[in-house]
């Protein structure tokens, strides 16, 4: 899933992807979640929420905390001072090219608050991480533009130059110093990236109809004319919506490769909406449906979130779920 999201996340930038059903009616098969780990460098939003000061008298003492840090960091060995306040260390030295902030990056890296809580980490995503240099906080853009590709880096970036004393979550507090460990592993051009994610995603694109193409076959397995298929688990006896209707229902989605995506199971409630809110799919399906019949679905991108995914799904996804239709509201 990290490598779909990792192309999805370069088109969205590019404007090759963008949420296609970005209304808050059209998100309902996705509520409440966040399936896509965000990078810090970008939102600030990520695994480990940290305690945040919450009193003006905790504030001032972070701040004091975090430029005490700053201080006695910068007399340390090998650390250079940037005339905005950026304090990089180098830990192994590369001989490729700078970027520019025009161009896109490919980087490891981890992210802590000085008191050693990591928030954000590519290392533990197994993945590294492609973006815009000139669109990240302007510590990171600042670095990355006097790196070099197989640099090795530890930065720590005042707040002004991060997320400032606003924070940014509900993960990183306000007047937060960052410290980064950093690596410049790639740098593409503008026309380079739009290049490798048009190729990632028709690979993607061709990996998703090969699966629905199989799954056609399996057993119990019905396919509309839609191209909509899916199986029945168990087969209620009450009413079917119309397309018109308002339905509640239990669901749980997943992309092909069993990575889950949004569960109301995991919210412990179940979702209502009214049906012709939803992506194609879904209405169509439940409209096959009776109260207390609980299908899996198997919707083509033509009928989820299409050609440009949304903020969870990438393109040409083809979208797996578990759904239970517990009412029919109206």
């Amino acid at each position: 899933m990290q490598r779909a999201l990792k192309f999805a996340a370069i088109a969205a930038i590019l404007g090759l992807a963008a949420c296609s059903n970005d209304n808050s009616d059209n998100d309902k098969t996705e509520e409440g979640t966040d399936g896509a780990p965000q990078e810090a460098t970008e939102t600030g939003a990520d695994t480990q929420a940290q305690k945040v000061p919450d009193t003006m008298t905790d504030q001032a003492a972070f701040k004091a905390e975090n430029l005490a840090y700053l201080e006695e960091n910068k007399n340390k060995e090998g650390v250079q001072v940037t005339a905005s306040g950026l304090q990089y260390r180098v830990i192994e030295s590369g001989d490729g090219k700078s970027p520019t902030a025009a161009d896109f990056v490919t980087v490891h890296y981890a992210g802590r608050l000085i008191d050693g809580s990591e928030f954000d980490s590519s290392y533990k995503r197994g993945e590294p991480a492609t973006f815009p240099a000139g669109r990240l906080i302007p510590g990171w853009t600042e670095a990355l533009q006097l790196m070099q590709v197989g640099d090795k880096w530890e930065l720590a970036i005042p707040s002004e130059i991060a997320y400032g004393a606003n924070g940014a979550g509900g993960v990183i507090p306000g007047d937060a110093t960052l410290v980064f460990d950093v690596e410049l592993l790639g740098v593409m051009t503008l026309e380079e990236a739009e290049a490798e994610a048009k190729k990632q995603a028709e690979a993607f694109k061709i990996q998703q109809l090969a699966f629905l193409e199989a799954n056609a076959k399996e057993d119990g397995v019905v396919e509309t004319e839609s191209g909509l298929q899916y199986r029945v688990i168990e087969e209620g006896e009450g009413k079917s919506p119309t397309a018109e209707s308002q339905v509640t229902v239990h669901y749980a989605g997943t992309l092909i490769d069993g990575s889950e995506f949004d569960s109301s199971y995991k919210r412990g409630e179940p979702a209502s909406f009214p049906l012709n809110g939803v992506i194609g799919g879904w209405t169509e399906a439940l409209q096959l449906m009776k109260e207390g019949s609980k299908y899996e679905l198997f919707l083509p991108y033509h009928l989820a979130y299409g050609e440009r995914g949304s903020r969870t799904i990438p393109p040409y996804a083809t979208l797996v779920f578990t759904v239970e239709l517990v009412s029919v509201d109206s």
